[in-house]
């Protein structure tokens, strides 16, 4: 044994359910094909969100966006963490319902959230086009530099000194003792978590997972043009599209005042080249929310790769059937960021036998076995 606890990936997870570890006094290494805050961290906004799409997605995403803020104030100033909250934006009457209903739902858990009627809307964000009924404010949500928070929490945390972190060493084999790099070397570990994202589906073939590509797009500096991370209320059913090419706005104020703006996701390919008829379908669904969008200056766009499960939560505990012996933390499509803190606490929690905050059935890999079973 070369580690109490190895892990597959220094992602934002893989970086969490590190240090997660090491606080409660275990020796991790953490291998990566890549680099820290690779793959998904790195092409994601970074946005820590609550989500209310299912009461499991509210639970974990409020559990682990109250974690970053406790953490906020440890992080450096190149992690970028800014509290400038979320603002739905509603477009017509059954949007502004929509939004009423979740406030209502945030409230019931304690959620602080705020309706903006279109004369508070216009105050508040004057960019935002002048048709718009009307918003919901959730104050306390807030963005992060993903890939410079993973290698915080590797390198940073209180109990980093317990963590090694080796990198360009591809994994293609783990089992309940350790894992096989591709130069064929050993390296054994007491437990063994898979935390990389769509890579784990070529460890574990017979996952659930699925990927979602989608494109951003950050733009020139245009400081204080806008302050919240922006949001159609649309966006919650383009977000759970099943098939085919689907876009909603999402524009994120990032602390240099460059603009980052999405959203977009296709599940019919794996080529991660930029396609232009989707980000120019991206942009135009933009300029309905900020009319002035087409006048600003785009300077890079890029794509990325969301692991998708069957249900939208992703797979935290035993691997079980897929892989006995291993732990599993990866399925986080569009939430990694958001939920990474929570995973940890929730996997460590099942590792060392002690109770977690909130419940973890419904983010156990078990559930979708039988689905396995029966194909």
């Amino acid at each position: 044994m070369t580690a109490d606890a190895l892990i597959v990936g220094a992602g934002i997870v893989g970086a969490a359910c590190a240090a997660e570890l090491a606080a409660l006094g275990m020796q991790v290494e953490v291998l990566d094909a890549q680099g820290v805050g690779g793959g998904a961290t790195a092409a994601g906004m970074g946005h820590i969100v609550v989500m209310n799409d299912s009461p499991a997605e509210l639970a974990l995403s409020l559990y682990s966006r109250d974690l970053w803020l406790q953490l906020a104030p440890q992080l450096r100033e190149r992690d970028a963490f800014a509290r400038c909250g979320t603002l739905w934006l509603a477009a017509d009457e059954e949007e502004w319902q929509a939004a009423r209903a979740m406030q209502a739902a945030y409230e019931a858990r304690g959620v602080s959230a705020e309706l903006l009627d279109a004369s508070a809307l216009r105050q508040c964000e004057p960019a935002v086009a002048a048709s718009l009924v009307g918003g919901l404010r959730i104050p306390h949500d807030s963005i992060v530099y993903a890939p410079t928070a993973a290698e915080w929490l590797l390198t940073q945390s209180p109990a980093s000194a317990t963590i090694g972190v080796r990198l360009g060493a591809p994994v293609v084999r783990v089992d309940p003792t350790g894992v096989t790099l591709a130069n064929g070397e050993r390296r054994g570990a007491r437990h063994v978590i898979v935390a990389n994202g769509l890579g784990a589906r070529e460890l574990l073939p017979t996952l659930p997972l699925q990927p979602k590509k989608g494109h951003l797009l950050i733009t020139d500096r245009y400081p204080e043009l806008i302050h919240h991370q922006l949001l159609e209320l649309g966006y919650i059913r383009s977000a759970h599209h099943a098939t085919g090419t689907s876009v909603a706005f999402n524009a994120q104020p990032r602390p240099t005042g460059q603009l980052l703006i999405g959203s977009s996701r296709q599940f019919d390919t794996t080529d991660p080249a930029v396609e232009l008829p989707v980000l120019a379908q991206m942009l135009q669904r933009a300029a309905r929310y900020l009319p002035m969008l087409p006048q600003l200056n785009g300077i890079r766009a890029w794509t990325g790769f969301r692991a998708a499960s069957p249900d939208g939560l992703p797979l935290i505990g035993p691997a079980g059937d897929y892989a006995p012996g291993v732990w599993l933390a990866v399925g986080h499509e569009g939430l990694g960021v958001t939920t990474s803190l929570a995973t940890a606490k929730l996997l460590a929690a099942q590792i060392v036998g002690q109770a977690a905050a909130i419940p973890v059935e419904p983010y156990l890999p078990g559930r979708f076995v039988h689905e396995v079973a029966h194909e």
